[in-house]
C-alpha cells in the first residue's frame, strides 16, 4: 500500500509541476514556437543578408525601381538585395510571392520574405530581420523610405500580413 500510495503521490506532483511551468511560460509571455532546423552556415548566411539589407536603411522609396543608386520600391529592394547572393527574384511581389516554399509566420527566420495585403491579394514585400517573442522585425522599402520596422507592433503592416515565403532553401 505504501509504493501505491507514493506512486499516486509522485503523479500528482508532477502534474502540479507541470501545471506550474505551464502557467510560468505562458505569465511570462513565452511562447513555445517550433523553428526551421536549418544548418549553421544556412543561419550565418541568412544573417549575413540581413545585415547587409540594413545599409539600405534610409535610402528613398522610388517605384519601380531596383537601384540603391535611385532608390528602391519594395520588391526591388528584395530582389536587388537577394541578387547579390545568387538568388534570382523576380521583381514584382506578386510574382516573389509564388517563389520558395511557404513557410508559418511563426517559423519564419532572418532571409524570409514576408507579404501584405488584403482580400488575398499582394501589395508588399519585406525581407525578415529577425523573428523574437515581441514580433518579425523586417525591412522594408515604404512611402518612408527603406526602414527597419517591427511590424507585428504597428496596427498599419499587422493586419495587412498575409504570409511569408523562404526563397533561400538549404542553398
Amino acid at each position: 500500500m505504501n509504493d501505491s500510495c507514493s506512486s499516486r503521490r509522485l503523479a500528482k506532483c508532477s502534474l502540479l509541476f507541470l501545471s506550474f511551468l505551464l502557467l510560468l511560460v505562458v505569465g511570462l509571455g513565452v511562447a513555445f514556437r517550433p523553428m526551421r532546423v536549418l544548418a549553421p552556415e544556412m543561419l550565418q548566411m541568412r544573417e549575413e543578408i540581413a545585415q547587409y539589407a540594413q545599409t539600405f536603411i534610409g535610402l528613398p522609396y522610388r517605384y519601380g525601381s531596383r537601384s540603391p543608386e535611385k532608390g528602391f520600391d519594395c520588391s526591388g529592394l528584395t530582389s536587388y538585395i537577394l541578387s547579390k547572393y545568387d538568388v534570382p527574384l523576380s521583381p514584382s511581389s506578386r510574382m516573389q510571392a509564388l517563389q520558395g516554399k511557404r513557410v508559418p509566420l511563426s517559423e519564419v527566420v532572418a532571409g524570409d520574405l514576408l507579404f501584405f495585403g488584403y482580400k488575398g491579394r499582394i501589395h508588399h514585400v519585406a525581407l525578415v530581420v529577425e523573428n523574437t517573442p515581441g514580433g518579425i522585425v523586417c525591412i522594408h522599402s515604404t512611402r518612408r523610405g527603406v526602414v527597419l520596422e517591427n511590424v507585428h507592433a504597428s496596427s498599419y503592416w499587422r493586419p495587412r500580413i498575409l504570409f511569408a515565403r523562404d526563397v533561400l532553401g538549404e542553398r
